[in-house]
């Protein structure tokens, strides 16, 4: 057998990009309310200013400027009331100089007015004079016309993976429908005599199947959706007829456990049958999720991930990220500075994703390593993110800067 053929990371992933170059998705228009979590099919251009006139920030009066310079608390500028603008309404007015009008915050600046002063910077002598106690600059408390976006700017990329924020500033654009990518369909198997569904009584022997759930997990949250789930025994028949079923339900096929050497893990050699031949990694030096393999068949992914759930879950992310990302969809890998708690030792030739616990701190936060096999639930519960050390790196020491992907 020539399983475990192991191969780096960044060979890995060039073999990815290699294999799985650009891909002409589907797309679909949805209203905007249902974008969370998918990926937008085309640029999105401001069709109008934001805001589309000049905004006040404060409560206060819109005002000259020029006529508050020199204005204090023993000679203030005293400004003639010019009246007052509502707010959602238009500002009717045209403010002359030496004029003051009042304006709520979020309210229109009449024309000629430059700068807005706080109304607890100002006081009102009589019905027809305000009182000026603190100069402002032009522009001062002010959101001009186009400040926040400018009618033709490209506010939003093809690719991007819509989130709260994105929604928000779509809506702010008037933006109530958008064209997006057709969520990519995942089959997702889980191997073993051992494995039996969350739902089922376990029996002595027996393990609950973890991967299909948290891989689903990842996949929702990446936009995706599971087309075809399969629980198969270690029996040769049954496997191929669930991986031959899967990959005529879903663009990417994921099978978790069997990629060892066991002696009945059929997964590999079913792979090598359905890929005809075309498994090009088959194991990596990482840590953990050396026995991974990867083929292509019917010019889709393939995808033999280790059985541990921290090993599957951590590999999942990088080699599938690393596809969608060739397919054009800018997953968002958040990540959060932190500073080392302890020192860290590195696998030897090995690329390692560590798995830490981020504690806040007066300076920002420290990452503590969860320690524990890669079999171990924990892991996973008790981790915000990993670190990863290079295969080059002898380990990192104690108060070393590092970069946290939260998971």
């Amino acid at each position: 057998m020539d399983f475990f053929q192991v191969i780096s990371l960044e060979q890995a992933i060039q073999q990815l990009r290699q294999k799985f170059p650009a891909k002409a998705l589907d797309v679909e228009y949805i209203p905007l309310m249902q974008a969370q979590r998918r990926f937008l099919a085309e640029d999105i251009i401001a069709a109008d200013n934001v805001p589309d006139f000049n905004r006040s920030t404060v409560d206060g009066y819109a005002v000259l400027a020029a006529d508050t310079f020199g204005a204090g608390e023993s000679l203030p500028s005293l400004l003639q009331a010019a009246g007052a603008v509502r707010m959602g309404q238009r500002a009717e007015m045209i403010l002359q100089k030496g004029q003051a009008v009042a304006v709520p915050t979020g309210g229109m600046l009449p024309e000629g007015a430059d700068s807005v002063v706080m109304v607890e910077y100002t006081e009102q002598f009589d019905a027809d004079t305000i009182a000026v106690y603190k100069p402002v600059s032009p522009g001062e408390n002010v959101i001009a016309r186009g400040d926040d976006l400018r009618q033709g700017e490209t506010i939003l990329t093809r690719g991007t993976w819509i989130t709260a924020k994105h929604i928000a500033m779509l809506a702010a654009c008037g933006v109530s429908q958008v064209v997006v990518y057709r969520p990519v369909r995942f089959a997702v198997i889980s191997t073993g005599d051992e494995i039996v569904d969350i739902d089922v009584p376990l029996q002595l022997g027996q393990i609950r199947d973890i991967n299909s759930y948290g891989l689903t997990s990842i996949i929702a949250q990446w936009g995706g959706e599971v087309t075809y789930h399969a629980i198969v025994k270690d029996d040769y028949a049954a496997l191929q007829k669930a991986i031959t079923e899967g990959l005529q339900h879903a663009d990417v096929l994921l099978t978790s456990g069997g990629s060892s050497v066991g002696e009945r893990d059929y997964t590999y050699q079913l792979m090598q049958e359905l890929c005809q031949g075309d498994v090009f990694v088959k194991g990596i030096a990482i840590k953990p999720g050396k026995p991974t393999i990867v083929g292509k068949a019917d010019d889709k992914p393939v995808i033999g991930l280790p059985g541990h759930p921290a090993a599957a879950m951590t590999v999942f992310r990088v080699l599938m990220g690393a596809i969608l990302k060739q397919w054009g969809l800018q997953l968002e890998d958040i990540v959060v500075p932190a500073k080392l708690a302890v020192n860290l030792p590195s696998a030897p030739g090995k690329t390692t994703f560590q798995m830490v616990q981020l504690q806040p701190t007066a300076e920002g936060f420290t990452a503590n390593p969860v320690f524990g096999k890669s079999g171990m639930i924990h892991l996973l519960g008790h981790s915000d993110g990993y670190i990863v050390l290079e295969a080059h790196q002898e380990g990192l020491e104690q108060g070393q800067q590092v970069l946290v992907h939260l998971l």
